[in-house]
């Protein structure tokens, strides 16, 4: 497009042609004009909503003048005014010249797509002595409004002396749907002082300002002024005040609303369809869509956009595609809208492949479009596609939204690929969307997931405008790094910050202290869930059950279950899994059957939590049965960690060719939880043989983990094997392959207590090491007999030293020294627990008479009165 137009007389240079058709029309309308110029007499019996012109007296009539025409253009949706306003004398600036009308620069307004396409007619206005009429004042007002250059249209505005009504009502749409919320008001009340009368639309925007900024107290009072100037029962209005509820999320304020309307149109269906739909309330929606019909009006393509969405939230593709069948039918199927909502409830609704053939069908689409089909690939945990499809959104030129730049996010977090992340990152900066906070928000949880949550916390600490999303981001960031200080802190800080945390920083935060495994700080955050969250949140209970469970309150754990009125099926498998790390295999197969009961279907979690349980608990059949049913009843597939979770109950239960037959009949290439399960399942049994050839695979899959070295070094320990142990050790230190030191962590009175094997630097250290001392010989007085067998080429006295310093055994001495008889130690500890220390510790259980709650890497051990809950099988 050229910079400059050289001429009127060419004045279609420049811009897209328009046809003789579309430019002989705009000629005749100002014909049309010239007549209601002559005769401004409204026609009877027909009416409109508002006239601009000073001296008419009756806003019924449907015969404006051209001003208004070119101002405001009428839609034949909007309904009437209900009243008639009085106006002072009509403005002789009112009457327009019919060479202004006429005129090509008219008609270049009427064909400005851009503002830069705005900005070269201007100087040719000011040219040819055209900028005083109000014909070019109205059009450039509005298109300078209509573009977003609110500093234009002031300049444009403020200099007229004469300013007639329609100018008033133009500026305050443009402060409406451009500015903000003070802004637009001051405009409002500026109209007021200069006597202008609001028409229904003025309160229709300002409405919907505050709907999108959530300003319920300005919307009231908008309602209130709306009664005071007769707009009371005007459908239009009622319809506005409606969204403005809606948006505010006071829907039952919307729905007093609607109930008191005396008539409705489909638009106030569409409202108090799409409130109850956006605001959590999807089956209340689905429900007011079937009475719509019932009351006779015919959904249209709005109707449809909204219902869709709800269909997807309540996971009812049945609706979804009874919807879609009506828009077939409908003829709604043209709509690139309606398409969209399509393939965005099939893709929420899992049904992918459904949704793609539409996407694939479209003749042409959106953004939006492109942005529906990439979530439904992120949302059936498909990053791979989802990044493809961005990258073939771009290739064909379409532009980024901030939406497409988050769902990319989203998959690169999914696939921990930091690399692409960063370069979304910087095609964010290049698209100008570098402060949209909520792309900022996703990069903190792309940067946490990838393990860079320190980058993540840089770009939340540089962010002007946090919202409540951003600070759960990064609550939840470190929180999913096992970063339990900064989570707090930064908890802390967002209260001390006056924002008040909603259910998504409690989980956050519980998710945190459940790594931890205290108790004290468990009851810590469920009194605040208590005081913040008294509705109990589905979610926040979940959380709630899932930690109490890490922290070793099993019972306190179902308790919070059984008083649960609504259970999701991740509350499901959160006290299934929790029996299952506890032991309690068979208390997660009963409440399995009563899982299966009910209308919740249990998903693939469920079934490795039931699996996993019963590899904890020897249950082989059951478990061998229930990966049956999963595949034959429930038609769900394995995943590695499910074929992983069968090799572990075969292994542990000693049934290791079994296992091994069952790695080879694999229907996928097994992976590392496959061949760690079978390692694992070796080293407890001392299969020499299998255990090499699990080991081998895992140095292919996984050559720098330290922890698989260790494993296959203990099998040739147990066997005497020493030259097969120093040359495992050979090849750890050749490759740099560090060993993971034990480490154990004990709570008291809010501080952290940490021991590693050998550790003499806690200031109790010689205390501990004395009453440890003292403690082994008392349960060998009753039968303990120290198992060091993984130890070699020193004495026996130097090897007792060795297993005394174990850090289980030291956070349990201290544990015991600084707490009251009969109070529980709870200790948390990073690796599998030996099985000298296992033996060890049900000995002390036993002499000191206290229970001794370890969890350890997989599992919970409950030691009591010389017993183990696990009953030595783990």
């Amino acid at each position: 497009m050229p910079r400059m137009l050289p001429s009127f007389g060419g004045f279609v240079i420049g811009f897209k042609k328009a046809s003789a058709i579309k430019i002989n029309n705009m000629l005749n309308f100002g014909r049309r004009a010239d007549v209601n110029r002559v005769n401004p007499t409204p026609t009877r019996g027909r009416t409109d909503s508002l006239c601009p012109t000073r001296n008419s007296t009756n806003t019924g009539s449907n015969r404006m003048s051209p001003t208004h025409v070119l101002s405001l253009p009428s839609s034949p949706s909007l309904p009437p005014s209900p009243v008639s306003l009085s106006r002072p004398p009509l403005s002789k600036r009112a009457y327009i010249p019919d060479h202004v009308y006429r005129h090509p620069a008219a008609i270049l307004l009427e064909l400005c797509t851009s503002i830069k396409e705005v900005h070269q007619i201007t100087p040719l206005i000011y040219k040819h002595g055209l900028y005083d009429e109000h014909l070019f004042q109205t059009k450039l007002l509005s298109l300078f409004c209509k573009f977003n250059c609110l500093d234009d249209a002031a300049r444009v505005f403020d200099p007229i002396e004469d300013k007639i009504d329609t100018l008033y009502h133009t500026m305050l749409k443009g402060y409406a749907l451009n500015s903000y919320v003070d802004d637009a008001f001051a405009f409002f009340c500026r109209m007021k002082r200069d006597g202008i009368e609001p028409i229904v639309y003025d309160f229709t925007y300002l409405l919907k300002l505050c709907g999108d900024n959530s300003d319920l107290r300005r919307g009231r009072e908008l309602q209130g002024q709306l009664m005071v100037h007769g707009f009371g029962s005007n459908l239009f209005a009622m319809t506005a005040i409606m969204n403005m509820y809606a948006k505010c999320r006071e829907v039952w304020d919307a729905y007093k609303m609607f109930d008191g309307m005396p008539k409705r149109d489909v638009a106030s269906w569409n409202a108090i369809i799409a409130g109850y739909g956006q605001n959590g309330y999807a089956k209340i929606a689905l429900e007011l869509l079937l009475r719509m019909q019932e009351e006779g009006q015919r959904p249209d393509s709005i109707t449809v956009i909204a219902a869709l969405p709800a269909c997807a939230d309540v996971g009812s593709l049945i609706m979804g595609k009874s919807i879609h069948g009506y828009v077939i039918r409908s003829g709604l199927d043209s709509y690139v809208n309606v398409l969209t909502a399509l393939v965005g409830m099939y893709g929420k609704c899992r049904a992918v492949e459904t949704a793609r053939l539409i996407f694939d069908a479209m003749d042409s689409r959106t953004v939006v479009t492109w942005n529906a089909m990439i979530d439904g690939y992120v949302g059936i945990e498909d990053p791979e596609e989802a990044l493809a499809l961005f990258q073939k959104m771009l290739d064909e030129g379409i532009e980024p939204s901030d939406v497409s730049i988050m769902e990319a996010l989203h998959a690169c977090a999914d696939l921990g690929d930091v690399e692409k992340g960063i370069s979304i990152h910087k095609m964010s900066d290049e698209f100008g969307l570098s402060s949209n906070v909520s792309v900022m928000n996703s990069l903190i949880s792309m940067y946490s997931k990838g393990k860079r949550v320190d980058v993540a916390s840089a770009l939340f600490d540089n962010l002007e405008n946090k919202t409540r999303v951003s600070w759960n981001a990064v609550i939840l960031g470190f929180a999913q790094n096992s970063r339990v200080k900064e989570t707090l802190d930064y908890f802390y800080r967002m209260q001390r910050e006056g924002i008040k945390p909603d259910s998504y920083t409690l989980v956050s935060v519980i998710l945190a202290l459940a790594e931890l495994s205290i108790l004290q700080q468990a009851k810590w955050i469920h009194g605040i869930v208590i005081r913040t969250c008294p509705d109990k949140n589905l979610f926040v209970m979940t959380a709630l059950i899932d930690m109490y469970a890490k922290c070793g309150a099993i019972q306190t754990a179902r308790k919070l279950f059984d008083k649960m009125d609504e259970r999701h099926v991740t509350t499901w498998n959160a006290m299934i899994d929790a029996y299952g790390t506890h032991g309690l295999g068979k208390a997660a197969i009963e409440l399995f059957s009563e899982m299966q009961k009910g209308t919740i279907e249990p998903n693939k979690v469920t079934f490795l939590s039931v699996i996993s349980a019963c590899s904890h608990s020897g249950l082989v059949e059951e478990g061998c049965y229930y990966f049956e049913i999963m595949k034959e009843e429930y038609y769900l597939e394995p995943a590695m960690d499910h074929y992983g979770a069968m090799v572990d109950l075969l292994g542990r239960a000693g049934l290791l060719n079994e296992a091994w037959e069952f790695i080879q009949n694999m229907p996928i290439e097994p992976g590392i939880s496959v061949f760690g399960a079978l390692l694992g399942a070796c080293k407890i049994h001392r299969n020499i043989n299998l255990g090499e050839k699990a080991a081998n695979r895992l140095f292919e899959l996984e050559p720098n983990d330290g922890g698989y070295h260790v494993l296959l070094a203990n099998i040739y320990s147990a066997a005497s094997m020493w030259d097969k142990v120093a040359e495992v050790q050979s090849k750890m230190d050749k490759a740099g392959i560090q060993k993971t030191p034990g480490c154990s962590l004990v709570e008291l009175r809010n501080e952290f207590h940490t021991f590693y094997s050998g550790s003499t630097v806690h200031p109790q250290s010689k205390e501990i090491y004395d009453y440890l001392y003292s403690l082994i010989k008392k349960i060998k007085s009753v039968g303990y007999v120290p198992d060091a067998n993984s130890i070699h080429d020193v004495e026996a006295d130097v090897q007792e030293k060795l297993l005394i310093s174990h850090s289980e055994k030291l956070a349990i001495a201290f544990g015991l020294l600084n707490t009251k008889p009969g109070v529980p130690i709870h200790i948390r500890k990073n690796l599998r627990v030996c099985g000298d220390c296992h033996n060890a510790t049900k000995y002390i259980s036993l002499v000191t008479g206290r229970e001794i709650i370890v969890r350890d890497m997989q599992r919970f051990h409950h030691f009591k009165d010389g017993t183990c809950s696990c009953a030595d099988y783990w």
